[in-house]
């Protein structure tokens, strides 16, 4: 498999795993959109677990904590526009589906990913670079763990 290939699936498993860790830590402790504080505040939390988790040096808990500027820009970025949900009611309002408002959805949500992606491609492979091999090791056991790993 070529190198940019690989790259890019480990970086969307992660960016994955990332915003998964997110939205597990934040489930049942809101209710509503995260104020900017909260998000900030669950960042750092979620930063210093997997730091500890990871056995992280200055460096690379520096390298991560870009990924996760990366991974919340882009998120802002897909969250733009409305909240999901609020989207949804508006394509299914009337008596049939707006197809044409749905598409337009689509495209503005792709695009938010396609614009966002490869800061957050970079910043998870300098990160992943900077690992130790031990600890790389570890990083991929976590992702197949999926949740379970705290």
């Amino acid at each position: 498999m070529k190198t940019w290939i690989r790259r890019s699936l480990i970086g969307i498993a992660a960016s994955a795993a990332l915003l998964g860790g997110l939205a597990a830590c934040s489930h049942g402790h809101h209710r509503g959109p995260m104020s900017e504080a909260d998000i900030v505040q669950l960042r750092e939390r979620v930063i210093d677990k997997a730091a500890s988790k990871l056995d992280l040096d200055a460096t690379q808990k520096a390298r991560l904590a870009t990924l996760a500027d990366a991974l919340q820009a882009q998120r802002a970025a897909l969250m733009a526009g409305g909240q999901p949900r609020t989207e949804l009611q508006a394509l299914i309002a009337g008596t049939s589906f707006d197809r044409a408002k749905a598409q337009a959805l689509l495209d503005g949500k792709t695009g938010a990913v396609r614009d966002k992606a490869p800061a957050v491609l970079n910043a998870f492979g300098d990160f992943y670079d900077s690992l130790k091999p031990a600890q790389q090791q570890m990083l991929r056991e976590m992702l197949a763990k999926g949740r379970r790993w705290s």
